[in-house]
């Protein structure tokens, strides 16, 4: 065999073996798209799924907390309504001081009776109901959430706190039914000392002439 076909039959060989390491090639980088298309698609079905999931448990959260607050606040407008009665029995009784209970004929003091019985009965069944009362002390600090300022006045209580309750508020689970109406304070009034910068030297010792720091049988 002449020197030139030996030559092209290497020349033809080395072209076979080029296409098929480039077929291989082509092959091979087919299925590596081929594996990313599929992490891909397994990627957006993992964050499809997680979604959904995730919107069911919202669904489910938020569908038992509007059946909680329509169980809990579905006697709201009942509650508010009957706050009116019991503030009537409140001032009724309130007018009964000691001294009006004990001049009063034996046949009407258990008509008395029956009302502050039916004073607390009632109070019971709103409390049982979730409706509780509010009751504000003097000196306490004004809640615009639960306390509703009516007036402001000088007062021994510090500027900005609680310085008379007109009217008991209610609450109903965690929301106000009925603010408490207040009085606040404006601090003490002009030229007025507060108590607690009163002399020490007021109270009368041995010796001393009331309101006098001197000793006069010294």
């Amino acid at each position: 065999m002449s020197d030139d076909s030996k030559n092209g039959q290497t020349g033809a060989h080395d072209d076979a073996e080029l296409d098929e390491a480039a077929e291989a090639a082509m092959e091979t980088g087919t299925a590596e798209d081929g594996l990313e298309a599929l992490q891909g698609q397994v990627d957006d079905l993992r964050d499809r799924l997680l979604r959904a999931v995730a919107d069911a448990d919202n669904t489910r959260k938020r569908a038992a907390r509007e059946v909680k607050e329509t169980r809990e606040y579905a006697v709201t407008g009942f509650a508010r309504d009957m706050l009116d009665i019991a503030d009537n029995l409140e001032r009724a009784l309130g007018l009964l001081g000691d001294d009006v209970r004990a001049s009063l004929p034996e046949n009407v003091k258990p008509l008395v009776e029956g009302v502050e019985m039916t004073q607390r009965r009632l109070m019971s069944t709103l409390e049982r109901h979730g409706v509780k009362r509010i009751d504000p002390q003097p000196g306490d600090p004004l809640d615009p959430n639960l306390h509703q300022a009516a007036a402001q006045i000088p007062a021994d209580q510090p500027k900005g706190r609680i310085a008379h309750v007109m009217q008991p508020g209610y609450v109903i689970g965690e929301r106000t039914l009925r603010a408490a109406m207040v009085v606040v304070s404006a601090g003490p009034a002009e030229g007025a000392a507060p108590a607690a910068d009163a002399p020490a030297t007021a109270s009368t010792q041995p010796g001393q002439k009331p309101g006098s720091g001197l000793d006069v049988e010294a």
